[in-house]
């Protein structure tokens, strides 16, 4: 397997996971492949088996990041500050 062509495990063998910067990356990298019509039919669904894994990698990290920001907004009291739509209020990381 080539360096583009290694799944999220085989990136970064310490941790068996890649950083979602490099997850995402990848994605990128698949949906060029794939939109640019150069790969065969097997490669092409080979790639999509790994994009479908990034996806869910990448959104599990965006979750859990939403969760931990959420947290650290909380009031003094520990209540959530709620927005008018009843959802949890979150803070731009860049405020932080």
């Amino acid at each position: 397997m080539t360096q583009q062509q290694q799944t999220p495990e085989a990136q970064n063998p310490e941790t068996k996971l890649p950083s979602f910067e490099k997850a995402f990356e990848r994605l990128e990298t698949i949906l060029e492949t794939l939109n640019s019509g150069h790969a065969t039919l097997d490669e092409s669904l080979k790639l999509y088996e790994e994009a479908e894994k990034l996806i869910a990698f990448c959104g599990k990290k965006l979750t859990d990041a939403e969760k931990k920001i959420e947290m650290l907004t909380k009031q003094r009291t520990g209540e959530l500050t709620l927005g008018p739509d009843g959802r949890p209020l979150t803070q731009d990381i860049a405020s932080l």
